[in-house]
């Protein structure tokens, strides 16, 4: 059974920081594009941040850009996000994702995985 499951999500003051954790399991995610995706109470689920297998082909949201870097250890099968500067707009419910097709994944299709969410809660 194929898992993702999230971690290091938490309550955390405005200019704090944070690091989520995703770590695969249940097969092999060989060649697998890897991210997060974000929904916030009342909007749609967003993308974050992108990796390729290779860490060559990385995206960010223009919202977090220069505050957000998403990372990935291939042989821990694990997928991280640094956050960095958090912002009460960043409050939402992270989700890792994984699939097969870059180009699709960044565009919110194609996903093939969706882990199970966890929550970022900033105050202000």
């Amino acid at each position: 059974q194929v898992q993702l499951v999230e971690s290091g999500g938490g309550l955390v003051q405005a200019g704090g920081s944070l690091r989520l954790s995703c770590a695969a399991s249940g097969r092999t995610f060989s060649g697998y594009v890897m991210g997060w995706f974000r929904q916030a109470p009342g909007k749609e689920r967003e993308l974050v941040a992108a990796i390729n297998w290779g860490s060559i082909l990385k995206s960010h949201a223009d919202s977090v850009k220069g505050r957000f870097t998403i990372s990935r250890d291939n042989a821990k099968n694990t997928v991280y996000l640094q956050m960095n500067s958090l912002k009460p707009e960043d409050t939402a419910v992270y989700y890792c994702a994984a699939g097969v097709s870059y180009q699709n994944f960044i565009y919110s299709k194609g996903v093939d995985y969706w882990g199970k969410g966890t929550l970022v809660t900033v105050s202000s």
